[in-house]
């Protein structure tokens, strides 16, 4: 027997601009996933270079609206794309969120992506002390001004 299930979109907040924004963070997510592991870890890590830290309330607004916009990214199974738009949705505002990529330590097992802000999942639904990092891409210094030799 299966029970149905349905999707609930929640309203998008925020301008058309910035809908806008989020739809192209989640177009370009959905071809970073299909990278391989260390290439994309290689990409987000350039592309976090010179960002500030993003704070909770803004990793979390950058979350949300992605999850708006797309159904994938709103899904159970749309942990990767969804942590990728997320943190490319704060780059686009000159921030940048701790991506992360582990696997679930608490049965279910299975691998997880995710972003962190103040040192806080931002709005799993599970506690951090279930999920193992195994990948992390933290804010990066800017490296063409830290060169000082």
């Amino acid at each position: 027997m299966t029970t149905p299930a349905a999707l609930t979109r929640p309203e998008p907040p925020g301008t058309a601009a910035r809908r806008f924004a989020a739809r192209i963070a989640v177009l370009l997510a959905r071809a970073l996933a299909m990278l391989p592991p260390k290439r994309l870890r290689w990409v987000l890590t350039v592309l976090s270079r010179g960002a500030r830290p993003a704070r909770y309330a803004q990793a979390k607004a950058a979350r949300d609206l992605v999850m708006a916009v797309s159904l994938r990214c709103l899904g159970p199974q749309g942990c990767l794309p969804r942590s990728l738009a997320t943190v490319l949705l704060c780059r686009f505002a000159g921030r940048w969120p701790t991506w992360c990529v582990g696997v679930r330590v608490t049965p279910p097992f299975s691998a997880h992506s995710w972003v962190e802000a103040d040192r806080r999942l931002v709005d799993e639904p599970m506690p951090g002390e279930c999920l193992a990092r195994l990948i992390t891409v933290p804010p990066g210094p800017d490296r063409r001004c830290s060169d000082a030799g």
